[in-house]
């Protein structure tokens, strides 16, 4: 068997292998997982004419009326499986949007092999029911969703002025015409249940029952029981007047107020305090309210002069009793709320002793003692510490314990920073503008001390640059304005001669009254975390400290619980808070892998993955794309003509070999073009190549490109110009691919070629025979969304969303993507559903959910009844808001379609950025690890360390690679289809092979992950990247949900008229039909 080989993610490639999700890389806080590259806005994946398509079918009485859109052809399966009960097809030829007023245009030609059509034509004329069973009641006290729009607390839709690449749908009045003429087919067994019109009425779906299906084995998880304490916890309020905003000098000033009083005024009490304006104490203090005066003196800065004193009055006033009796009716599943309150006095406490030992960041805890540093490259190193987190679980309450790595600034001379920063000896030749701007933006913020003064060290936070060099440099010394230059200045008050004079100053205070420091007399202050954007280097490095194979994460993570010594911290005994010092020992199941449907020609017709991973040997692809008219351009100065030709010859066999029909020879031979001239380039031979086919009248399928490894903007310039200027999709190939010419590599290709071009891989022979529970049973559609926000440190970029949803059914294998800018750091999809005035029709309706369901009524003949939909990147603290606004967008979207229409709805939000690790109970069994040393893909946990008493589970579907794997969570936020947790589990793993990208289940659902390639995908279109610092351009850098861990806080703002956001360029409809963020 061909053993997968680790991807890289060069700069700009697409990197054809597993899209390898850092399953191994730990839990970098400064680097998210790596992510790839995709984008899209889709209407219905209309197959080409050159895909097998069902014959046409006749149209049935009573099915008069306005015509539907057409129904896009399907594609057959080799051999006869005949009469597989599908729906009977119209076909209808013509333009691709809604079409046809009458009676329907002629039917096109049928293609070849399609479905034998059995089963009853669910399609009815406006009059009656459909064949299909009653049609849904008019219930009134089922939901309609047109009652919701003025709803309180849900706010209003964006209008059409938000920015979208999906194209404005078609006339309401057609849509619901057509739609009007599909009834529901089977009665629902349950009520649309209302959208809530606020957070406080929502309830999040109780867990039906615990899972069975699988091999039950035992697996360890990071959680470690904490025992509810039995004190008396009292929340005070703290108000430190001068008020400061720096968290650091508020704790320093209580430290002192506990020092000084704790022994008489507070009663021998040990307080925790937040840092800011909380404080809690396990019983209550002798006082209702109390004024004190503390006095802190600045640290020695070796000055030998005075030290400045600074005066504080702090007030502590009761403010209530933290009520811990509601907390473990909570756990015991006897309450359904969170109380948050309580949760938070006990993080508190336990984080109190740490962040006086360690560097605090977010929720983990730094520090140069607790590993080695390992420098990141340009100025910067990684340091090792921890994760910790107390969390409500069917155990009672656990610590989350996780080990971690992240950036920080090495304290070097700013000298020897910047000569690190530029990679070159700097004081050979002047600095450039763009030398100045990247110094500017690494060193804005930053603190440094300085060190022309002996022992005297004081510290100044860095505001800028001076545009001018040192030695022209001049300041007024005294009330007169007499000018000195800073030259003089250093000589005459400190004997200090500047030898860098040519460098601009660093500008330290505020802008108003600048000081000027040269940066030879500073040095960066240790301790400062790096929050903003690391190079590709950098995070290879950061990846490679922080991969560790599961059984040293084990081991490191109990010696840290060790070296805490929660038992002896001062804090935790004082309330009573007694933490375990084994790993949670948690029940799981490992689910078994589904069977894959290959093509019947193949040698091997269906194959079962082994441990997560199959290959294309003697396979081929279910449905073959056609590829008849194709191009290559070579970007890559290294490649010549001839090794070009020959690299596209071997993958163009490999495309036929594995089931596309392939022309071997191009419209015409690969061509040389220069990377800075990439548009004129592609438009020169994309015209060159429509002018030989147009007297033909034939389109061309694909662009082969070969990129060099290091591609800076190229890769992200040329995606925006064949996708949203040409109408193209294209295949990137990096130079060291295109030299070795590698068979997995070509065969990873060909499977990314397939689905651009409308083909399909493989499908589950499960969907096939109909046997998947609540999706085969009716027309189902299964939507993946996701938002990717922009880096730290980009203050003023979009977020971008993206939606897909599948178009064929019953396969579900298929994927239209649409994509949106939105409000930066907006986490709520704007898009989703929106109305708008037009002049002349009145209020039409649009948004990305209707032009998905539209889609995949064209493309499949049906409409959806059943709706599922997966939700990338929501954080725990934003379930409440983006369930309340999203599905409220889904009901309008279908109600705009047709009065009743309101398929039921299962929202799930699909989570990689927790900290839950799963370990083998024994490493040394060999049956129960994969080759990583990591728990088996399938291997299923919804007991224990899950939530007390809501819809979630743990799941890891994927095989580890390096490093520890992270299983997805999953958690279920709405369920009106009545999912059993064998059910959504099974469906959710299974669909975890069907990742088209490679020959491997994937750690999410692939709704989610092709969302979150269409979003990243998009922001090549919006921001050409400048290679400047090496910035990343493929993505290795960009977390799910886009930047690194410590990331500013998401909005989740229901969204008003929020600032302009520039449209992203529209997708052509060609490519929107297809897969081409693959």
């Amino acid at each position: 068997m061909v053993r997968k080989r680790r991807t890289e993610l060069p700069s700009g490639s697409e990197s054809s292998q597993a899209q390898q999700e850092t399953s191994g890389a730990g839990s970098t806080s400064g680097a998210g997982s790596t992510s790839g590259g995709g984008s899209g806005s889709g209407r219905g994946h209309q197959p080409r004419p050159s895909e097998r398509s069902a014959p046409p079918q006749q149209q049935h009485a009573g099915g008069g009326g306005r015509g539907w859109p057409p129904q896009g052809g399907r594609g057959g399966y080799g051999g006869g499986r005949s009469g597989r009960g599908m729906p009977p097809q119209q076909q209808y030829g013509g333009t691709p949007e809604y079409q046809g007023r009458g009676r329907g245009g002629p039917p096109q030609q049928g293609g070849r092999g399609g479905y034998s059509g059995g089963g009853p034509a669910g399609i009815s004329g406006r009059g009656g029911p459909s064949s299909g069973g009653p049609s849904r009641p008019s219930d009134p006290n089922l939901h309609q969703a047109t009652r919701v729009q003025h709803q309180p607390g849900i706010s209003p839709q964006p209008t059409s002025s938000e920015a979208s690449s999906s194209t404005r749908p078609p006339e309401p009045s057609q849509v619901v015409q057509q739609f009007e003429q599909l009834t529901i087919q089977g009665a629902q067994s349950q009520a649309i249940q209302p959208v809530p019109p606020s957070s406080k009425s929502v309830r999040f779906p109780l867990r039906p029952g615990k899972g069975s299906t699988g091999t039950k084995c035992i697996v360890k998880a990071n959680h470690f029981f904490a025992e509810l304490p039995d004190k008396d916890l009292h929340q005070y309020d703290v108000t430190i007047t001068p008020e400061v905003t720096s968290r650091g000098v508020n704790r320093a000033v209580m430290e002192q107020l506990v020092r000084l009083y704790r022994e008489t005024h507070l009663g021998k009490r040990l307080p925790a305090y937040d840092g800011r304006k909380s404080l809690y104490t396990a019983g209550p203090l002798p006082f209702l309210s109390k004024d004190f005066k503390i006095t802190l003196i600045d640290e020695d800065d070796g000055s030998g002069g005075q030290r400045r004193e600074r005066e504080f009055k702090v007030v502590i006033k009761l403010a209530a009793r933290a009520d811990l009796h509601h907390l473990g009716l909570f756990l015991q599943g006897r309450q359904a709320d969170a109380p948050q309150e309580a949760l938070q006095v006990l993080d508190i406490v336990l984080r109190e002793l740490p962040t006086t030992r360690y560097c605090p960041v977010g929720r983990s805890f730094y520090s140069p003692d607790l590993g080695r540093r390992q420098s990141l490259g340009e100025g910067l190193e990684s340091w090792r510490g921890f994760y910790q987190s107390i969390r409500p679980t069917q155990m009672g309450l656990s610590l989350n314990i996780d080990m971690s790595s992240t950036a920080f600034i090495e304290p070097l001379p700013v000298i020897d920073f910047v000569t690190q920063l530029l990679n070159r000896d700097v004081i050979s030749r002047p600095l450039s503008d763009s030398d100045r701007v990247k110094i500017k933006k690494a060193l804005r913020g930053v603190k440094v001390e300085v060190t022309h003064r002996g022992n005297m060290r004081r510290k100044y936070r860095i505001s800028g640059l001076t545009s001018q060099a040192t030695r022209e440099l001049t300041f007024p010394v005294d009330e007169k304005g007499t000018m000195k230059s800073v030259v003089e200045y250093f000589l005459e008050t400190y004997g200090f001669t500047i030898q860098h004079s040519q460098w601009p100053c660093l500008q330290v205070g505020n802008q108003q009254r600048p000081n000027y420091l040269p940066m030879e007399v500073c040095k960066i202050v240790e301790g400062q975390r790096y929050s903003k954007r690391l190079n590709e280097r950098q995070i290879t490095a950061l990846l490679k400290v922080t991969c560790q194979r599961p059984r040293d994460r084990e081991l490191d993570i109990m010696q840290t619980v060790r070296h805490n010594a929660y038992h002896e911290d001062p804090y935790a005994k004082e309330f009573g808070i007694k933490i375990s010092e084994k790993l949670a020992s948690v029940e799981a199941r490992i689910l078994p892998a589904p069977w894959l449907k290959y093509h019947d020609t193949g040698r091997e017709k269906d194959c079962l993955p082994q441990v997560g991973q199959w290959n294309m040997m003697n396979k081929k692809m279910v449905n073959g794309g056609v590829v008849n008219y194709w191009i290559c351009i070579n970007f890559s100065r290294n490649v010549q003509d001839s090794v070009a030709r020959g690299f596209c010859h071997e993958l163009a066999q490999m495309c036929y070999i594995s089931g596309m029909a392939f022309n071997p020879e191009p419209v015409l031979p690969p061509v040389s073009g220069r990377p800075d001239q990439v548009e004129r380039v592609l438009k020169t031979r994309y015209h060159d190549a429509m002018t030989k086919l147009q007297s033909q009248r034939k389109e061309l399928d694909l662009l082969i490109v070969i990129l060099p490894d290091n591609n800076g903007s190229l890769y992200g310039d040329l995606k925006r110009i064949c996708e949203t200027d040409l109408g193209l999709v294209s295949q990137c190939c990096l130079t060291k691919h295109v030299f070795r010419m590698n068979k997995q590599y070509l065969a990873n290709v060909a499977l990314k070629i397939n689905v651009k071009v409308g083909g399909r891989n493989t499908v589950l022979v499960d969907a096939l025979s109909r046997r998947i529970p609540l999706v085969s049973d009716r027309p189902t559609i299964i939507f993946g969304a996701d938002v990717t926000h922009p880096h730290p440190g980009e203050d003023s970029s979009p977020s971008i969303a993206a939606v897909v949803a599948s178009q064929d059914w019953p396969e579900i294998t298929k994927y239209a993507g649409l994509v949106c800018a939105q409000a930066h750091r907006q986490e709520l999809i704007q898009d989703l559903f929106k109305t708008w005035q037009d002049p002349a029709r009145g209020t039409l309706t649009g948004g990305m959910i209707k032009e998905l369901l539209v889609s995949f009524r064209r493309a499949t003949g049906q409409k959806p009844q059943r709706i599922i939909f997966y939700r990338d990147g929501v954080s725990e603290g934003q379930f409440y808001q983006v369930l309340l606004y999203e599905l409220d967008a889904i009901r309008k979207a279908c109600a705009s379609l047709e009065p009743n229409y309101q398929p039921p709805v299962t929202f799930v939000v699909v989570q990689k950025r927790h900290h839950t690790r799963l370990f083998a109970n024994n490493h040394h069994d060999h049956n129960s690890v994969d080759r990583s040393g990591n728990i088996l893909p399938g291997t299923v946990v919804d007991s224990k360390i899950c939530h007390p008493t809501e819809f979630d589970f743990y799941l890891c579907s994927h095989a580890g690679i390096q490093g520890t794997s992270r299983p997805a969570h999953y958690h279920v936020l709405w369920d009106e289809n009545k999912f059993t947790a064998d059910g959504l589990q099974s469906l959710t793993n299974n669909l975890c092979y069907t990742y088209a990208r490679c020959t491997r289940s994937v750690s999410i659902v692939p709704p989610a992950y092709y969302a979150h390639l269409a979003a990243f995908r998009a922001r090549f279109y919006m921001e050409p990247e400048s290679s400047e610092s090496g910035s990343m351009t493929s993505g290795a850098a960009t977390g799910r949900g886009g930047g690194m861990g410590g990331a500013g806080p998401r909005s989740t703002r229901a969204p008003g008229i929020s600032a302009a956001v520039r449209p992203l360029p529209a997708l052509k409809e060609n490519v929107k039909r297809v897969m081409f963020y693959c």
